[in-house]
């Protein structure tokens, strides 16, 4: 009877040193969980602030976008009304030599 109290007791202490270990396993992946879960946590709040930065971007480049999309028409209307006056010009200098050839 005592060689199987013998071998109940190694039995018990083979099991409490195994549910031991499962423990130690167990905390060391809670912790590396808790960890990951923690790095998780900042990299959505870094996305987060970058989405809000990337947002903010956008809108500024959109509206530059648009200001010189709006320089570009202004410069063109102005180029052209420009070259109008030029032409009106020469056209009335050519008709003021003609006139002025004519009074001779």
């Amino acid at each position: 009877m005592s060689q199987q109290g013998a071998a109940l007791q190694s039995y018990n202490n083979e099991l409490v040193k195994c549910i031991e270990e499962l423990c130690t396993k167990r905390d060391e992946l809670q912790k590396q969980i808790v960890s990951e879960e923690e790095e998780k946590s900042k990299l959505q709040n870094d996305i987060r602030l970058l989405s809000e930065k990337l947002a903010k971007l956008n809108e500024g480049l959109a509206k530059k976008i648009a200001a010189r999309n709006e320089f570009d028409r202004t410069i063109q209307e102005t180029e052209a009304a420009y070259i109008k006056i030029l032409e009106s010009s020469q056209v009335l200098l050519n008709v003021l030599k003609k006139e002025s050839a004519s009074m001779k």
